[in-house]
């Protein structure tokens, strides 16, 4: 099966929302826990027991393990592992963008069936390019894995790059919708390369003019709860394209810890919240 048919499947299964793991040092002290490690792997094994097996996707911050080195990209090996077996799929936020062999090894650390890191989709910046993310796009044929391609995020630097003109008149963040839509081309239900659209970017419109249904792949809406993204902001932002929105959250549900119900809770709260995307 492929990405796009999985996702289509666990959005219908389980609701519509992607719940990041973002171990952020400033959480890990809130949640009583090291800044170290053991912290990391204490914080995340909770987060797999609160919600793994409730989230449609989860989202681990790579970042966030990777600064506790060669342990703490072991605690991500076994996060990603946990939550896959509990029937969540991962996405790992590595945001990876690169050339030739380089970007090919990336795409083999996440993507191959073997890596240690294999996950279902990552995140990738398409700002050499999007043709420099051709071996990740390829990793993800023979793989029937996914990518997020950021396209129109909410950062306040972001604007002067996506929003800059191309010859032909076109946004840059329009160029990388139009690439991935002709890549979903013909994909049913639902194709396996998808766009980064943040929540509270204000205006789909003043990067993208087509609509974002035409890209028929995903789109991951980072921004929601705590950075101020709201479903009504969903609802108006992405029209016609809303069964295909993944919203993603963090935050929002992550100051609800260390205690699991409570985790578990806000997650609910939020799929209800988002109900109204597959209605």
């Amino acid at each position: 099966m492929t990405f796009g048919t999985r996702l289509d499947a666990a959005l219908a299964a389980r609701g519509s929302l992607c719940v990041g793991i973002d171990p952020h040092p400033a959480l890990l002290e809130q949640w009583g826990l090291s800044v170290d490690a053991q912290g990391l792997a204490g914080f995340a094994a909770v987060c797999v027991a609160a919600f793994a097996d409730l989230a449609p996707v989860i989202k681990p911050q790579s970042a966030f393990f990777e600064q506790h080195g060669a342990e703490g990209i072991a605690v991500l090996e076994g996060t990603v592992g946990a939550a896959r077996e509990a029937g969540a799929l991962v996405v790992l936020d590595v945001k990876r963008g690169d050339i030739g062999s380089t970007m090919a090894a990336y795409a083999d650390a996440y993507l191959g069936p073997a890596a240690p890191l294999a996950v279902d989709a990552v995140t990738v910046s398409p700002y050499l390019g999007v043709g420099s993310l051709e071996p990740v796009f390829e990793r993800c044929v023979s793989h029937d894995a996914g990518a997020f391609v950021l396209a129109l995020t909410s950062n306040p630097e972001a604007r002067a790059f996506q929003s800059a003109r191309v010859e032909d008149g076109r946004t840059v963040a329009q160029v990388v919708v139009d690439e991935l839509a002709g890549r979903n081309a013909g994909a049913t239900p639902l194709g396996s390369f998808g766009a980064v659209v943040g929540a509270t970017v204000g205006s789909v419109d003043a990067g993208v003019t087509t609509s974002l249904a035409e890209l028929n792949g995903p789109i991951l809406a980072p921004g929601v709860g705590a950075q101020g993204g709201t479903a009504d902001d969903v609802r108006r932002l992405f029209g016609d394209a809303l069964p295909h929105v993944l919203p993603s959250v963090s935050r929002e549900v992550l100051r609800h810890g260390p205690d699991v119900e409570a985790l578990r809770d806000a997650v609910e709260r939020q799929l209800a919240e988002f109900a109204f995307l597959r209605a």
